[in-house]
């Protein structure tokens, strides 16, 4: 369970740096003008929603990460929050901050 521990610190410290960076205020704020052509504005206006989308995501996942450290403290780790049935092996191999077996997730 220590390296279970130690993945998801590391796994929670990477979402929170990279969070922290989309976070920053842009730099280039230029003047930046939309019109009804395709241009430098619009297309930085487009960049920019899809950076909120991924924050989004980012957010979603760190709550998961911390909800797992909380499940390994209380010995729940590796059980459903839904259902209460085990989480199998292989999906807590490849997302050891899984807290929803396959398909409870699917239903998210």
């Amino acid at each position: 369970m220590d390296d279970i521990a130690a993945r998801l610190r590391e796994k929670k410290a990477e979402l929170d740096d990279q969070m922290g960076q989309m976070e920053q205020r842009p730099s280039d704020q230029g003047s930046i003008s939309f019109g009804k052509r395709v241009g430098e504005g619009t297309s930085m206006a487009v960049d920019r929603l899809s950076q909120v989308a991924v924050h989004d995501q980012l957010q979603v996942t760190l709550a998961d990460v911390n909800r797992a450290l909380e499940k390994l403290d209380d010995g729940t780790y590796g059980t459903c929050d839904v259902c209460g049935k085990p989480i199998g092996e292989g999906r807590l191999e490849a997302l050891p901050w899984a807290v929803l077996c396959v398909d409870d997730a699917a239903r998210r």
